[in-house]
């Protein structure tokens, strides 16, 4: 071997080596720097069995517990604390809950979520000893309402500002929660109303300052599950007056329960979750619409339609409102869903039979339009629900009055919606995608299915039952055609095989021969007529 060649490979050698080091030394860098990881393990069940006891043990049964204790000090104030004096009555109660309140101060600072608990509750007992100071005839010693009403506003004011020093959701929610509650234990006035909208008005406080979710859904959670309670305690809202101030006392709470928690939600609309908007928005509306409609319906049951059209103008305003401030799309498809699914069943008490029928389709058919102009997924469903309720309905009215074009117009509806939902203009939002728009078209097609066969049903004598599916199939295929779409063509599909069912098991023996002979030529021809076009458009396509 030349020398030449023998330092060439020592070359070759040396840097090979070198890169081997640098390799060695990469490596060795990648993996101190890599994180250690750590095997998965896997809870046994006996551990987690424990810690769903400790749960319960420790986040529900303090909850609970305060609850029961702080509703028991009530009790005890309204049927014994009248046989006391004043100053007895004022002492005993404000030291009863600074005792609590203390104790729970002192259990902080060792447990501090188990202390704040207790503390919360001292706090509720305080609100309900100066409510009952004067709104409890028992126990009455102020008899001024305004200085009665500027103590309790002064009480939730302090609620407000310790928990919010404290920065203590738990405190927040449990007084206001249990200040709501023991406040219904009495009779329920005007003076009711005003300090349960104190309590709710802080509670929504926290919601607009802090974004706490917890304290204003509790809230409001309790002011309408205590309307229940009121709702089945008659004698005890607004004892002695006439039903129609019973009912406008009654629909007053929830009137203005109702604004103040709606406001609440759109004041910082995108600074809360998507999920507790939402919840806070569907909470708020069936509070009102049930417990609306049954106070409506027990005191005055032929205003209740308008009622329903108060309240879905209502939800209406709110739906511009969440639109302008921005909100989730979701609570803004929510208000407008629910402002036409209330106007919907608002119309019974308007309407029956047929003119119900027109109703519900004029009110689905122009929701399902309207859904799909503002970009609302949720309102076009509602629309869609809307006019197969109607379809549903027609069955209830009698041939004679119509029911034929009440199917017709049910069929224009549907067609419309579902013509709407894949409508594509530059003034309009994008459609609905993918499988959500598929399925929308899949279930106008089918009612329009439906409203044809039924429709034909009614103009086709019995005999030629048959026949009149064949044509409704027919009509199908034709529509499917005529707007490019193929939903239409499934439906027909469907309708055929019906027919054809129908065709061998019912007509091929229950028949006289010349319905016989007329329902097979007919039904062989209009099904060569539609296999022909599908041939014609495939060898189009090839």
């Amino acid at each position: 071997m030349a020398e030449g060649d023998t330092e060439d490979l020592r070359d070759t050698v040396r840097r090979l080596e070198e890169t081997v080091a640098r390799l060695e030394a990469r490596i060795e860098q990648l993996e101190t720097e890599a994180p250690a990881v750590e095997p998965v393990e896997r809870v046994p069940e006996t551990e987690r069995t424990q810690d769903l006891e400790a749960h319960l043990g420790t986040y529900w049964l303090s909850r609970v517990g305060i609850v029961a204790l702080i509703i028991g000090f009530a009790f005890l104030i309204i049927y014994h604390f009248g046989e006391l004096g004043v100053l007895a009555r004022v002492g005993a109660g404000y030291l009863l809950s600074a005792g609590l309140a203390a104790l729970g101060l002192w259990l902080s600072k060792r447990h501090e979520l188990f202390g704040r608990i207790v503390f919360g509750g001292g706090l509720a007992l305080a609100y309900f000893v100066t409510y009952a100071l004067h709104f409890v005839p028992a126990v009455r010693v102020i008899e001024s309402e305004p200085l009665a009403l500027v103590l309790l506003a002064l009480n939730v004011v302090g609620i407000v500002v310790i928990a919010q020093r404290m920065q203590s959701e738990t405190v927040a929610g449990i007084a206001l929660f249990l200040g709501l509650r023991t406040g219904m234990l009495s009779d329920i006035t005007s003076f009711t109303l005003m300090s349960t909208t104190m309590l709710a008005g802080g509670a929504l406080f926290f919601l607009v300052k802090n974004r706490w979710v917890f304290v204003p859904l509790s809230s409001l959670v309790a002011v309408y599950s205590t309307h229940v309670v009121w709702a089945m305690r008659e004698e005890a809202l607004a004892p002695g007056q006439p039903d129609s101030e019973r009912l406008a006392l009654s629909l007053s709470f929830l009137a203005l329960y109702y604004v103040i928690f709606s406001v609440a939600l759109l004041v910082h609309p995108r600074e809360i979750s998507r999920r507790a908007a939402l919840s806070f928005a569907l909470l708020n509306w069936v509070g009102m619409l049930v417990l609306g409609a049954v106070e409506v319906g027990r005191w005055g049951e032929p205003h209740l339609f308008t009622f329903f059209v108060a309240l879905a103008l209502a939800q209406g305003v709110g739906a511009a409102v969440a639109g302008w401030r921005n909100s989730h799309p979701a609570v803004l498809q929510a208000f407008l869903a629910t402002s036409g699914l209330t106007l919907a069943l608002g119309l019974p008490w308007e309407y029956e039979d047929s003119a119900l029928v027109r109703a519900w389709t004029a009110v689905g058919g122009v929701a399902g339009v309207a859904g799909r102009a503002l970009g609302a997924g949720a309102l076009q469903v509602v629309g869609v629900g809307i006019l197969y309720v109607a379809l549903v309905a027609t069955w209830q009215v009698p041939s004679s009055t119509g029911r034929a074009l009440l199917d017709a117009a049910l069929l224009v509806g549907f067609v419309l919606v579902e013509r709407a939902a894949v409508a594509r203009t530059e003034r309009l939002p994008p459609p609905l995608e993918g499988s959500r728009r598929g399925a929308l078209q899949f279930s106008c097609a089918a009612g329009a299915g439906l409203a044809l066969v039924w429709l034909v049903g009614e103009r086709m004598p019995e005999d030629l039952t048959t026949l009149g599916w064949g044509m409704a199939a027919f009509g199908l295929f034709a529509l499917g055609f005529a707007v490019r779409e193929r939903w239409y063509r499934f439906v027909g599909l469907a309708v055929l095989a019906f027919t054809l069912g129908r065709l061998v098991f019912v007509d091929l023996s229950g028949l006289p021969p010349d319905q016989r002979i007329l329902t097979f030529i007919l039904l062989g021809l209009m099904l060569l007529a539609v296999s022909y076009v599908y041939t014609r458009l495939r060898g189009n396509r090839s």
